[in-house]
């Protein structure tokens, strides 16, 4: 076996002087970093998301406006993606009518519809209505009542 190569007396000396002065400051500049990037990296993935869900919406609202496509395709839209992409989750019925309702309730609107895509998830729907399934939107919205909670 061989041994690890010792570290100089200068370096070892180095080492231990600038350890010594760090702080826990110094490292939350780091965190801040961090925690900075991250929620940028969040709010990119949101903004992707509701505008997929925007245009999901419109796609479902036009086709059954023009009658191209009767109630039941949605549903056979939901299964048709859970078939082809198993890992794909938020894309059943009830969510697919929810982006048609979030694309209708919005796209009337010229000055509020650009807005509304960027919220981070559509402020304007109650909360059980929720457009938004995907597991990284959830973070950001608030806490459901729990029903097994005594008053």
């Amino acid at each position: 076996m061989r041994k690890p190569p010792k570290k100089s007396k200068d370096r070892r000396i180095a080492e231990r002087s600038s350890t010594a002065s760090l702080s826990s400051s110094d490292f939350d500049e780091v965190i801040g970093l961090i925690d900075a990037a991250r929620t940028r990296a969040l709010t990119a993935v949101n903004t992707e998301l509701i505008d997929l869900y925007w245009k999901i919406g419109e796609h479902i609202s036009h086709k059954l406006e023009s009658s191209a496509w009767g109630e039941g395709v949605v549903q056979q839209l939901a299964d048709y993606i859970a078939q082809r992409h198993l890992d794909l989750k938020g894309f059943a019925r009830p969510s697919l009518l929810r982006m048609r309702q979030f694309y209708e309730t919005y796209s009337g609107d010229e000055k509020l519809s650009p807005l509304v895509r960027q919220l981070p998830w559509p402020l304007g729907l109650a909360q059980e209505q929720a457009v938004l399934p995907s597991p990284v939107i959830e973070q950001h919205e608030l806490p459901k009542p729990r029903k097994d909670r005594k008053r």
